[in-house]
């Protein structure tokens, strides 16, 4: 179910009333899976490389947030028009909005093919939300990767980052000099994002790695967490992955396993 068998993602990026054009892999089981990592190592790169290798459909929040601002205000559902105006007032979208955006979305997780969520959870209790509603659709969740990287690669790939103006895409000064200020596939103009500067790196690592430590822990007392080196190139980064996901054994405790749910409390 990947880009190539015409999967447009309608039903995750417009809501539940859209329909998509869904066409899982023939002989291929659904694999459920969640990517944890901070910001700079690449998941949303990953996530892609992922839906193509394995069919699973890529489920990004921020794709639901970035459609959500192209949108018609009449056909936003009560969540993404939440979701929408705390952005605008520049607060963070709260755990029970994303929730909302997500829940409302469930038939996503369910699809035939599987699924990637990139970009959820983000807190424990996000997590436990996800558990409670995959445990009553008994669907089990097959692994979740946690790409790490040493905080000074983060550093040099998001302070090289420029993001074009207009359409969004991003360079990198190591394959396109900054001196380049033009997009390639646009004609806009390139920027560096404010909290791609060094300055609002330390402070975006700080703030992951205090809420994602816990995550880390609620994910390991259930057996599902599998680190992954997200160092080279993102095929070889991808390689490694397919490898867990390979060597993942399905007698392992899953979300959908009340036993192994209990064990973290």
């Amino acid at each position: 179910m990947n880009a190539h068998n015409g999967n447009d993602r309608a039903a995750w990026l417009e809501g539940p009333s859209a329909q998509c054009s869904v066409i899982p892999q023939k002989n291929s089981p659904a694999l459920r899976l969640v990517l944890l990592g901070a910001p700079g190592v690449g998941k949303g790169t990953q996530a892609e490389l992922l839906n193509q290798q394995l069919g699973v459909c890529h489920l990004s929040t921020g794709d639901v947030f970035r459609e959500a601002c192209h949108r018609n205000q009449t056909y936003q559902t009560p969540a993404m028009a939440a979701a929408l105006d705390g952005m605008r007032q520049g607060h963070l979208v709260t755990d029970e909005t994303v929730w909302e955006l997500v829940r409302e979305r469930a038939g996503c997780l369910s699809c035939r093919g599987g699924f990637v969520l990139d970009g959820f959870p983000r807190t424990v209790g996000q997590a436990e939300s996800l558990r409670l509603l995959l445990e009553a659709k008994q669907l089990p969740l097959h692994a979740v990767l946690n790409y790490e990287l040493p905080i000074a690669e983060i550093v040099c790939r998001l302070s090289g980052r420029r993001t074009c103006q207009k359409c969004k895409s991003i360079f990198h000064v190591s394959t396109k000099p900054a001196t380049e200020v033009t997009c390639d596939h646009c004609g806009g103009r390139l920027l560096q994002r404010e909290d791609d500067r060094p300055e609002s790196i330390a402070v975006r690592m700080d703030a992951y790695q205090r809420c994602t430590a816990p995550l880390i822990e609620f994910y390991q007392r259930l057996g599902l967490l599998k680190r992954v080196d997200a160092t080279g190139r993102p095929e070889e980064i991808c390689q490694r992955a397919l490898a867990v996901i390979a060597a993942r054994s399905t007698s392992e405790p899953f979300i959908g396993s009340t036993a192994a749910a209990q064990a973290v409390f």
